[in-house]
């Protein structure tokens, strides 16, 4: 068995002690995303890039009653699907990525989404970070962590990856640290915290319940306290 680093070793022992800190806080922590299948998740996920959750549901409500499948989406014309998702913003890329993936889900799998890492990946407009927001939420698969803007800040905050920003990077970091079983559910508890305590611009260290563990929250309490 390859030797663990210290580093890596004093960080899972810090996933131990938040992991169940965090799961107690957030009980209900799930996509936030509204889908019943895995093609509204998908088209979902993509429409969800620089858009909030709350947005895409807005959007997606009577998206989702006018198109019911791939076919749907990849015979629509592209100015009437721009118009459909235009408050999502990037809409003119979005509208390509979604009738570009529902094109490759007829192509390839009959329109049906696939449900391995290799298969997502390979349709148009899909990359890494969409495939494991799928194959976490609509198959129940833990093949990796979803790393968006909250997991990104959170995990760096409690010095839990060495990478500032590249989401590939840090999803590695933080799959050699947090149990596999916990991968999906990790992603949406770190985002809850973030949304919730661990905001970017103004934390609320002093009622966050992971400070002990946060090498940047106590960093960031100690300078309040010097303001003082």
């Amino acid at each position: 068995m390859a030797k663990v680093s210290k580093k890596i070793q004093t960080r899972r022992e810090r996933i131990e002690k938040v992991l169940p800190i965090l799961k107690k806080l957030y009980p209900t922590a799930k996509c936030s995303l509204d889908h019943s299948s895995p093609l509204e998740l998908l088209v979902a996920t993509i429409l969800s890039a620089q858009c909030t959750d709350d947005r895409v549901n807005i959007v997606t409500k009577s998206l989702f009653k006018k198109y019911r499948s791939a076919k749907d989406y990849a015979a629509v014309k592209q100015e009437v699907l721009e118009k459909d998702i235009q408050s999502t913003g990037f809409f003119r890329n979005k509208a390509k990525s979604i009738r570009a993936m529902a094109q490759s889900l007829i192509d390839l799998h009959g329109g049906k989404v696939p449900d391995t890492m290799e298969q997502l990946v390979e349709l148009g407009g899909v990359g890494r970070k969409t495939a494991n927001v799928v194959l976490g939420n609509a198959f129940d698969k833990n093949i990796g962590v979803v790393v968006d803007t909250h997991v990104t800040r959170v995990s760096n905050r409690l010095d839990l990856t060495d990478h500032e920003s590249d989401a590939v990077k840090i999803e590695q970091d933080l799959m050699q640290i947090v149990p596999q079983e916990d991968w999906t559910i990790f992603s949406h508890l770190l985002i809850f915290h973030g949304r919730q305590i661990c905001n970017a611009r103004n934390p609320k260290c002093d009622k966050c319940p992971l400070l002990p563990y946060c090498p940047a929250g106590q960093q960031i309490m100690r300078e309040r306290n010097e303001q003082d």
